[in-house]
């Protein structure tokens, strides 16, 4: 492919240098609470939805999402003529009607795409921005100490300039075919008549009354007359979502960047008198999408790009994916426990890289070349020969170093999000990863969209032991994310398109699917379908009620900490073959695969 001499080093010409590191003893506590997941996925289902799926196939398109209505509005632009981005539009803004627990307007989005035409991969960064009235110390007390989680989430402090408006117009307006205002008709017609609450949707709402309830909006949208949570199978309207994607489709983003719609969120976030933020017309005035080159790693014979900073999505899953290569993974099988010592092993040091240097290049310099070097990779591979579990782990010390010392960061990063994959019939791919972070976002709903807490992102310390924290709060700068879209190339072509929510589980999922697509032969469905086993800090989380905890023993023998629970992905991959396309959904999400 064009990038093929990117494949394991990003171009310099985005100025992405290294930096040297100082061996620092790593926090015990690390992201401790970066085990909290609000959206879980225990809702009880019926035998025909926990029944075994298999992979969908076609010969022209495919799209798979975590909803049907956002995959239905998008086969229909499929279908009339449209191509991926086309799609991507439309089902970006049905998402954030019925299921907007995780994603919307009022959040960001990264986008990873192939243009057939040309040849050329490419990624949009639509992540939020930091005000530029926010300070470092935004999510800390008095006292100097960071607040309490949900004390920063909920409400105007934790929202950030939301970005996925402008990448999905920018997208459309760099690829995009049919007319942008056709393009959310179909979530502007279902906003004005209704839709039927999903469960998952339902059991959201419930278990998150009280945060939820704080903004008079939000309740009003949420709760029936009564102030009880919507059920399941209850029709909801949504008329101000449907006036303001009005709005984007005669006006484009004027107004939510710079009229009435900023006025409006901007009102919402400082009007949270419990918890007011700071931003300000000038920061939505100001934002803008950056096209960025991907971030490619080699992986036996294919190149695997995705995201880079400020998402750690691609460099995290490339670096587990360069660990585990010199090993015969294909032969051991996802059902030994050799296996997943060597994935988890992999996992645990990569997270130490990730932790130590990874955050937005654009304020930190980052040594992405180091970190993806083949010689780095192998040297820390060499950690990994050996029978049992590493007993600690610490980052490393890429190539391509300057001066500056860091530490490793404390950031929370929770699991409301949406992946979702394209192919279109003209040989285009998309994978986009949206989010608007927690559940519900900041809680904050203002003209029908929620708004996000992606500021939450970002590490509530700036320093620690006398060294800043890379992924600290700066004016401007956007948090780190996981966030992983990715497009595998085979012979310079898309070969797989795959992504997931899950916070930063997100990185475990996206490479286990990988590993299980290309090592073990796995059809897209049964990838995405096959349990977790996820390693990030030392415990192995096991999926509950899966095959995964028949392991526990032999992970534990191993050395491994374990922990079983439930691990909520939301996988959406395609396959493309010369035989057609092959697609699969997550089970643990409510979506589906079409395909013609």
């Amino acid at each position: 492919m064009p990038q093929k001499k990117m494949s394991l080093y990003v171009a310099l010409s985005l100025g992405l240098v290294g930096l040297a590191t100082l061996q620092i003893a790593r926090a015990n506590a690390q992201q401790a609470t970066d085990a909290v997941v609000p959206e879980k996925g225990n809702i009880q289902r019926t035998a025909s939805e926990t029944a075994p799926r298999t992979s969908v196939k076609s010969d022209h398109w495919m799209i798979t999402a975590a909803n049907p209505l956002a995959v239905k509005a998008g086969a229909d632009v499929l279908r009339r003529g449209g191509n991926a981005i086309d799609a991507m539009v439309t089902v970006q803004t049905m998402l954030g009607l019925v299921e907007p627990q995780s994603s919307g307007i009022g959040g960001g989005a990264f986008l990873i795409y192939y243009d057939a035409q040309n040849g050329k991969l490419t990624t949009l960064d639509g992540r939020e921005t930091a005000p530029e009235n926010a300070t470092p110390t935004l999510f800390q007390d008095e006292n100097g100490e960071p607040l309490k989680f949900y004390d920063a989430v909920v409400g105007g402090r934790s929202v950030g300039t939301p970005g996925t408006p402008a990448l999905i117009k920018s997208a459309h307006e760099k690829w995009g075919q049919l007319e942008w205002p056709s393009l959310l008709r179909p979530a502007i017609r279902t906003a004005t008549n209704g839709f039927a609450v999903s469960p998952r949707l339902a059991e959201l709402i419930a278990s998150d009354q009280e945060k939820l309830s704080r903004d008079p909006v939000a309740k009003s949208h949420f709760f029936d007359k009564d102030g009880a949570p919507l059920t399941a199978g209850t029709t909801l309207k949504n008329p101000d979502y449907a006036a303001t994607l009005q709005d984007l489709a005669q006006n484009g983003i004027q107004n939510f960047y710079n009229g009435q719609i900023a006025q409006d969120i901007v009102d919402k976030v400082k009007g949270a008198n419990w918890n007011p933020g700071v931003l300000s017309l000038r920061d939505l005035a100001r934002y803008h999408v950056k096209e960025r080159a991907p971030v490619c790693a080699t992986y036996r014979t294919y190149d695997v790009c995705g995201m880079g900073p400020p998402s750690s999505g691609a460099l995290t899953v490339g670096q587990i994916l360069g660990l585990v290569e010199p090993y015969d993974m294909a032969s051991l099988g996802p059902n030994a426990p050799e296996s997943w010592r060597l994935i988890g092993d992999a996992s645990r040091l990569a997270f130490a890289d990730r932790g130590r240097y990874m955050a937005d290049v654009d304020f930190v310099p980052m040594p992405v070349r180091g970190l993806l070097d083949p010689s780095y990779l192998k040297g820390r591979s060499e950690l990994l020969r050996r029978d049992s579990a590493l007993e600690s782990v610490e980052p490393g010390s890429p190539a391509f170093s300057h001066a500056m010392n860091l530490a490793d960061d404390e950031a929370i990063e929770l699991p409301s999000t949406s992946h979702f994959s394209i192919v279109d019939a003209y040989g285009n791919v998309a994978s986009m990863t949206t989010t608007i972070e927690n559940g519900f976002g900041s809680r904050l709903m203002v003209r029908g969209f929620m708004l996000n807490n992606e500021l939450t992102d970002f590490s509530f310390r700036t320093h620690k032991d006398g060294l800043p924290i890379a992924n600290r709060l700066e004016p401007g700068k956007r948090p780190r994310s996981s966030m992983a879209p990715t497009i595998v190339m085979k012979d310079n072509k898309p070969f797989i398109a795959t992504g997931s929510p899950g916070g930063s589980r997100i990185i475990g999922y996206v490479a286990q699917s990988i590993i299980a697509m290309i090592d073990w032969q796995l059809p897209p469905q049964d990838a995405v379908s096959m349990p977790h086993l996820v390693n990030r800090f030392g415990t192995f989380d096991l999926e509950e009620g899966t095959w995964a905890e028949n392991l526990e023993p032999d992970l534990q023998k191993m050395g491994f900490k374990t922990n079983i629970r439930d691990l909520n992905s939301g996988i959406h991959a395609i396959m493309i073959t010369e035989n057609g396309l092959i697609g699969g959904a997550d089970p643990r999400r409510e979506g589906i695969v079409i395909g013609e």
